[in-house]
């Protein structure tokens, strides 16, 4: 038996921290028929150099850092810690944006958009929130070329100053409850950057609302991590643990903050997703009050929630290989990649022919698919030059399989001859049938491995020494707390371990805290993480 440990509003809520803390899925999309970008290494008909990508057991961190720039998913911006979003980066972005936000609209929500320039008497009025973000903010205080009467904050983000709208908004009972996001950038002045994961200025959406009561607003903040579980388990195909953070690891400013936290290939944390319950914090700091049904005046009650373009760098470093990036199909800015193969100039046209036939097949129903008509190019490097930029699916067609009707797909997830179909038919209806369903089977492949991967790198741990050597191994320790948040911060300064959530689905009892023997309520999982 699995119980639930939320922080709802029928027991108490944590205190106020101190830091911050059917149908087929597949397509459809917008099909791509232009020749493939010509590769930055040297060279013309040759293989991609191999030694490009660092291999991931020899040094992760260089790995991801050769991956993101081989398959163009970014560069580095002018400044220190910025980065430029390439097309191809850009465009996974969008696939998360466009689903989330048919997501967040199906359960009400509005879009909007706040001001990125914050006054810094709006930063300081929530006396947790300055605390939590004063060493991360960027600060205006000239414009015009004189002094500003008062520094100007760069949106580190807006619950500040969406309260500040929200108290001239909000007035009654029938004004509630008010479901916004906007989608925008922020800035957070980060000293150790990495793209994608944590960069001076990165894009998100954030969430935020207003209830009557502590509820709707409890109800409304489990509503959402729930809604970002789905997305990361159904659409990264990125297995996740759904729970809430210790005191210390919530949010600046908030009752309670709600996590999912993913395991990346290093076996390290990313927390790639939060929502937060505000309570009456930013509303009584502000003066965000209504006239309740009994005429009674009261502050509301509020969350805020968010995903970032962090949720790109899990999804690489959950999935991808020493060959490159490996991409979830239903998050692929190109799902299926077309090789026409030739050699004899008189073989050209039949089989462009025969390409071109399930091109457009393909983009009947919707697939994001690409024909490759690049020439001078041998077909080992279209090969690995589509491997490294994650295609799921790739069709080698040549002028023996156009004679026999047929054509080689070759799946991302599975190397070498294991994850090739020979004779796959080019009839237009099979073939599209063929390979939606592949699609489906490497979508599904992704996210097995990645939960084996990781419930193989959990440990249950009953003492102190325990923990210490599954993290010592680089693995997530999971065990019975019930210690202070000075032994929270002990544990972190010795093992470089942080407590990551509180599961929702906990083990069934009796639990005893690993470090002071002492009874525990809870199950907690510790690691180290990004």
């Amino acid at each position: 038996m699995m119980r639930d440990v939320r922080c709802g509003v029928r027991t108490a809520l944590m205190g106020v921290s101190l830091r911050r803390g059917s149908r087929s899925r597949i397509g459809p999309g917008r099909a791509m028929a232009q020749q493939a970008p010509a590769t930055a290494k040297p060279g013309t008909g040759k293989k991609r150099d191999s030694k490009a990508v660092t291999p991931k057991s020899e040094d992760f961190s260089q790995w991801y850092l050769d991956v993101v720039r081989e398959a163009e998913m970014v560069s580095y911006g002018p400044v220190r810690g910025t980065m430029v979003m390439r097309p191809y980066g850009y465009a996974v972005w969008e696939a998360i944006q466009d689903w989330l936000d048919k997501k967040f609209k199906e359960t009400g929500h509005q879009n909007a958009y706040f001001p990125q320039l914050i006054p810094y008497s709006f930063i300081a009025k929530e006396a947790d929130h300055i605390e939590g973000f004063s060493p991360e903010l960027a600060l205006v205080t000239k414009g015009g070329g004189k002094d500003l009467e008062e520094p100007l904050v760069v949106r580190p983000t807006s619950e500040t100053i969406v309260n500040h709208m929200f108290a001239q908004w909000i007035q009654s009972y029938r004004d509630l409850p008010l479901l916004l996001n906007q989608w925008a950038n922020v800035h957070r002045w980060e000293m150790r950057t990495r793209p994608f994961i944590r960069t001076l200025e990165f894009l998100w959406q954030e969430g935020h609302t207003a209830h009557a009561t502590a509820e709707e607003a409890e109800q409304e903040t489990l509503q959402m991590i729930q809604i970002y579980r789905e997305f990361a388990e159904d659409m990264a195909a990125m297995p996740v643990v759904v729970g809430r953070k210790s005191r210390i690891e919530s949010f600046a400013g908030a009752n309670c903050t709600y996590t999912i936290e993913a395991m990346m290939s290093d076996r390290k944390a990313l927390q790639a997703g939060t929502s937060h319950n505000l309570g009456q914090n930013f509303a009584k700091a502000f003066g965000t009050r209504f006239q309740s049904e009994n005429g009674e005046e009261e502050f509301v009650h509020q969350s805020s929630w968010g995903v970032s373009t962090r949720m790109i760098g899990g999804i690489i470093m959950t999935h991808g290989d020493d060959q490159g990036l490996r991409l979830p199909p239903r998050l692929a800015p190109i799902q299926v990649v077309i090789v026409p193969i030739w050699k004899q100039v008189e073989d050209r046209d039949k089989v462009l022919d025969a390409a071109g036939l399930i091109f457009e097949a393909g983009k009947r129903v919707g697939l994001r698919v690409h024909l490759d008509t690049t020439e001078g190019k041998s077909p080992g490097f279209k090969f690995n030059f589509w491997e490294m930029k994650g295609v799921p699916l790739r069709v080698e067609l040549g002028p023996r399989d156009v004679g026999s009707d047929s054509c080689v797909i070759a799946r991302r997830d599975r190397p070498g001859k294991e994850g090739k179909v020979f004779g796959v038919t080019l009839e237009p209806e099979g073939w599209v049938n063929h390979v939606q369903q592949a699609l489906e089977d490497v979508q599904a492949s992704l996210f097995r491995e990645a939960r084996e991967f990781r419930d193989a790198n959990i440990v249950d741990v009953e003492s102190y020494e325990a923990l210490k050597e599954a993290v010592g191994e680089g693995k997530w320790a999971r065990g019975g707390w019930d210690g202070s948040d000075e032994d929270e911060r002990r544990i972190k300064e010795e093992t470089g371990a942080s407590l990551r959530c509180f599961p929702f689905d906990q083990p069934e009892g009796p639990h005893v805290c690993f470090l002071t023997r002492n009874p525990a309520k809870e199950v907690a999982i510790f690691s180290k993480s990004y």
